[in-house]
């Protein structure tokens, strides 16, 4: 194995069939010429047929051959490497894809031969409940009329399941030979209530595997050891480790497996809670630090006015996920539920079964974490069976019947009920509570929570210094393939939070205009309009519908109201055909438009110079104005990438050229991104340390700056009111006073004790400064381009660049 590498950034590509592995290999040259350290892949190993995502793998043995085979990931990491970057790969172990039982030798086997399958080990099935058959939901309402018997399978439509041996005889129908397999067609509604094998969340056509026994693990875990025992991959993404048996025994397994290698969990933490310290893992996928920025560049002053214009909305967020949770655990997990109430039977035989699955479904809604750990985050399952009881005093005595065996690790029903809490928390919350909020969507994403408005700049300081000191190489990230809306999009509409009552009138004559019988869902879908602007009319129609049946007020996926999906669809050409309504969003995109692309370039540029390890998601160095899956996926236009980026570098025999006049397009992001990430990887002891800077001034308030070692981040918050103030006027930033150059203008500022905003941000609402005896010594392709105004001079020295370099740690070392 190669020694351990640690990423400086990251940047994540989704590999599928358009999108292989050979293209892959194929913007390595830009990844670099970018700036970022490490390439990210998706999930590569085999998965079902035509998976546009990759996390339904089918064989664990090789990489997926739509995707370009184990041949083409070896070409695609040795072009990697010889590049100078890393290799990171996103795994899957929880569950396995089985929609095309022919596609997986494993369930097929499972089904073919049940209890008696050399692979029955590997999924966790409860024989008993199914009367020794796995029960599959496929059927509608023909029941085993949709069945068909062809050569000796079993076919649903053009699915194929196999037959035990000596079960098909000449003459036989399909209800005979249906009896007397190992396996059992159910109608798809029952898997709510009486599948008997777990899945992924309540996929049923991803079926976990138990990767806590030796066996598996070492099955599905054959090539991934490959890939570090060859040298082709430097570190994993582990994806859903709450799904797990024991997350911890899990990932010091693969520790050793990998020799110790960079590891990333997609954890999802809450306000206050930690990553376990015992895991063997450098931090998290990123929605944390996500959540953080996000709110750091949201006005406070927008709660009340924007909480009003939401008008039906709930606002007891507690509540409101309480009720979704418990929706959750009485519908689409029921079945989860159940197999964990007939674990608790034992320890309260005299109980009805029906209390045992109310207090069950009880406890799992009132988790306000995704999963305790046993025995470390007790206190977590404590509060969550304090609050059941409270709620539910009805239900008290057989809590405290079943608690100790709740809160034993060492109890089967403790541990399905740590896997179980997190499916619930995020069926609930993510893809039910998200949607039946609409204050500022903003606040909506993936590991956050909407209750929490804004935060001070102070607080995000210290939640840096906090990551700096603890978890220094987990991941920072703006945009993933699930969040909900890209960062582009959240940046435009965090505007909204500045415009307060302004929105809430406009918000009423789009109503007036294009009314819609669902208050929250039309305030989310203007939003949605206006963030992801000027969207497809196709976008936002397939938008609208998974945003409203995920809500599942006024419509579901299961049970659509046509009458209400015909007026929200309504709404959506609305945007498009009624020239009032055209008119009301051309007049608010005056002002979004602007303090949109100041959010988008502060935000980017923080998280991109912040503690931890930046990813950029594929394209999103670029403007990119998505919603939720699958628009966040959609491809990337890589050869005009290349040319911007070209212009913006300009060529190397005459240095970089004059930055063209940049107006509200993606050329500044590119400038920042390219910067800052170049900065990062050729200068890591620029971002050694995390300090807080201080601005004086009129317009204070509006500036987010900070020092990491060297390398100084000053970034505008809150635009529309920095306008309103008559902009920058007095306010200074305080960095430690030495003579300085902003990478992304090429303006120099001399050792001061202080730097006039009105001059650093001119042109651009960011600034990223180095010392100016390093910014002199860069050669130029790496060095900033300049702009229309001052180009840095060429004079200077490495020398000089140490020589400032050491002054300013030393200053730090009296302040950190």
């Amino acid at each position: 194995m190669t020694a351990r590498r640690v990423p400086t950034s990251t940047y994540r590509l989704q590999v599928t069939a358009d999108f292989d592995l050979a293209s892959a290999q194929g913007v390595v040259d830009h990844i670099r010429t970018l700036g970022a350290d490490w390439v990210y892949l998706s999930p590569v190993l085999q998965a079902e047929p035509g998976s546009q995502h990759g996390y339904d793998v089918v064989d664990h043995s090789h990489v997926d051959t739509e995707r370009g085979g184990d041949a083409a990931l070896r070409a695609l990491a040795e072009a990697a490497h010889a590049a100078g970057l890393g290799v990171l790969v996103d795994i899957v172990p929880n569950h396995v894809g089985v929609a095309t039982p022919e596609a997986n030798p494993w369930w097929w086997s499972l089904l073919e031969s049940g209890q008696g399958s050399p692979v029955a080990w590997a999924f966790d099935v409860d024989w008993e409940a199914g009367d020794g058959r796995v029960l599959v939901p496929v059927l509608d309402d023909r029941l085993l009329d949709a069945v068909e018997l062809r050569d000796g399978r079993l076919y649903v439509g053009d699915t194929a399941y196999p037959t035990a041996e000596g079960t098909v005889q000449d003459g036989d129908d399909v209800a005979t030979v249906h009896a007397r397999q190992h396996y059992e067609f159910v109608h798809w509604t029952r898997a709510d209530r009486d599948l008997n094998y777990r899945r992924f969340f309540a996929v049923n056509t991803l079926a976990a595997i138990r990767v806590e026994e030796p066996e598996v693990f070492a099955s599905s875990h054959a090539t991934i050891g490959a890939w570090f025992r060859d040298g082709l991959v430097d570190g994993l993404r582990i994806d859903h480790p709450d799904g797990l048996y024991d997350p911890a025994g899990y990932l010091q397994d693969l520790h050793e497996l990998t020799g110790g290698a960079y590891t990333l969990v997609e954890k999802i933490l809450e306000p206050g809670e930690q990553l376990p310290s015992s895991w063997p893992v450098d931090g998290t996928t990123g929605y944390d630090a996500l959540a953080v920025l996000d709110r750091v560049l949201v006005d406070p002053a927008g709660e009340e006015p924007l909480t009003a214009a939401s008008g039906a909305e709930p606002t007891d967020w507690q509540r409101l996920t309480h009720d979704t949770r418990r929706g959750i655990a009485d519908g689409i997990l029921g079945s989860e539920v159940r197999r964990l109430a007939r674990l608790l039977t034992p320890v309260a035989p005299d109980v009805p079964e029906d209390r045992i699955v109310d207090a069950v479904a009880e406890i799992v809604a009132s988790f306000e974490v995704y999963r305790t750990y046993l025995p470390e985050g007790v206190h977590h399952l404590i509060d969550a069976l304090e609050r059941a009881a409270g709620t539910r005093p009805d239900l008290d005595d057989v809590i405290d019947r079943i608690a100790p065996a709740l809160v034993d690790p060492g109890h089967a029903a403790a541990v399905r009920l740590q896997q179980t809490s997190g499916m619930v928390m995020a069926k609930g919350v993510e893809d039910t509570a998200f949607y039946r909020t609409s204050r500022l969507t903003t606040l909506s994403e993936v590991g956050a929570d909407p209750s929490v408005f804004a935060v001070s700049v102070e607080a995000f300081h210290q939640a840096q210094r906090d990551r700096q000191g603890s978890w220094p190489h987990t991941m920072t990230t703006l945009t993933t393939h699930d969040t909900k809306r890209s960062e582009d999009t959240r940046a435009r509409i965090s505007v909204l939070a500045e415009l307060g009552s302004e929105w809430s009138t406009t918000l009423d004559r789009l109503q007036s205009l294009a009314p819609l019988d669902d208050a929250v869902l039309a305030d989310l879908l203007w939003q949605a309009i206006v963030g992801a602007r000027p969207a497809s009319r196709e976008r936002l129609h397939a938008y609208a519908e998974k945003a409203s049946r995920e809500a599942g007020d006024s419509t579901t996926w299961t049970e659509p109201d046509e009458a209400f999906e015909e007026q929200m669809h309504a709404l959506v050409d609305a945007s498009f055909d009624d020239r009032r309504v055209v008119a009301v969003l051309d007049e608010l995109d005056q002002v979004v438009d602007a303090a949109g692309w100041s959010n988008g370039l502060a935000q980017k540029l923080v998280q991109l110079t912040m503690p931890g390890v930046p990813d950029v998601y594929q394209g999103t160095e670029f403007w990119d104005r998505s919603l939720v899956d699958p628009d966040n996926r959609r491809p990337v236009d890589y050869a005009e990438l290349r040319h911007v980026l070209a212009t913006l570098d300009g060529p190397d025999d005459d240095g970089p050229e004059r930055l063209p006049a940049v107006g509200l397009d993606g050329a500044a992001k590119l400038l920042v991104v390219s910067r800052a990430l170049r900065l990062r990887r050729d200068h890591p002891e620029l971002f050694t340390r995390y300090l807080g800077l201080e601005a004086t001034g009129s317009a204070a308030d509006h500036v987010l700056a900070f020092d990491r070692g060297g390398a100084v981040t000053v970034a505008t918050r809150l635009p529309v009111g920095l306008e309103r103030v008559g902009g920058w006027g007095d306010t200074l930033v305080h960095p430690v006073p030495l003579e300085r150059v902003d990478l992304l203008t090429g303006r120099r500022f001399p050792a001061s004790r202080g730097i006039a905003l009105a001059e650093l941000l001119a042109d651009l609402p960011v600034a990223l400064l180095v010392p100016a005896g390093l910014a002199d010594s860069t050669t130029p392709s790496d060095a900033a381009a300049s702009s229309e105004h001052t180009k840095a001079p060429a004079a200077g020295s490495d020398g000089a660049a140490v020589s400032d370099q050491q002054a300013e740690i030393e200053i730090l070392e009296g302040h950190a």
